[in-house]
């Protein structure tokens, strides 16, 4: 009896990854860094990030809900292919969980970041959410 309860859960939840959000209104969402910005200089190798985002929700991986996804930051790369999952690489950064704040550490010079939202499973929407690119400087601090 048990494992047919275990196997019951475990096809309701693979029911409810499948539904869609067809039903959900959708009102141009918008994701961005609301730190740094664009052009940011920085003395130290450590840099706190926020991102910002507008008329989407965001929730874990693994979770499929209505208007919702959670955030990948591209670092030194271009936008992956739009159709399949985002890997998961020193470039394509995961905030599975569901994170808005990141301390990154880079080394000295000019790095290139931008955001991308991925659904519970990790692809970027039919509509793809990205952010612009923004450029920081790292100084060397020799």
């Amino acid at each position: 009896m048990v494992g047919m309860n275990k196997l019951y859960t475990f096809l309701v939840v693979i029911f409810c990854s499948f539904l869609t959000s067809e039903d959900c209104d959708l009102v141009e969402p918008k994701v961005y860094f609301i730190s740094p910005d664009d052009g940011y200089v920085s003395k130290s190798q450590n840099v706190k990030l926020v991102f910002g985002i507008d008329n989407f929700n965001i929730l874990p991986a693994g979770i499929n809900g209505c208007n919702s996804g959670h955030h990948h930051l591209i670092v030194d790369a271009s936008l992956p292919i739009l159709t399949r999952p985002i890997p998961s690489t020193e470039n394509y950064i995961h905030f599975g969980k569901g994170q808005t704040e990141f301390e990154i550490t880079l080394s000295p010079g000019k790095h290139t970041l931008q955001l991308l939202l991925g659904d519970y499973a990790h692809i970027p929407h039919e509509n793809p959410i990205f952010s612009n690119k923004i450029t920081i400087e790292i100084l060397n601090s020799e």
